[in-house]
Formats: structure tokens, sequence, C-alpha cells
């Protein structure tokens, strides 16, 4: 939790807003790639790519 803590201080120190939503988007990818890794819907979560 500290890693957090630390990034949200670095974002408010700096003014570096507009990583938060790079890095949501990111998130996402991840988890939507981690979900459907072994699915029927692999193929086309590839394609996307």
């Amino acid at each position: 939790m500290e890693f957090f803590k630390d990034f949200f201080l670095f974002l408010r120190e700096r003014k570096k807003w507009w990583l938060v939503p790079l890095i949501i988007i990111f998130l996402l990818f991840g988890i939507l790639i981690f979900l459907t890794n072994g699915s029927a819907l692999a193929p086309f979560i590839y394609s996307l790519f």
C-alpha cells in the first residue's frame, strides 16, 4: 500500500494528473487479457491489438 501512497503523493506534487487515465486504461486492458486468457474469447481480444 505504500507504493500507492507514494505514487499519489508524486502525482499531487508534480501535477501529473494526466497519468491517472493512462494507468486506469492499462490496468483494465491487463485485467481483460488476464481474464480471457484461456477462454474462447481470446482470439477476438488479441485481434484488437
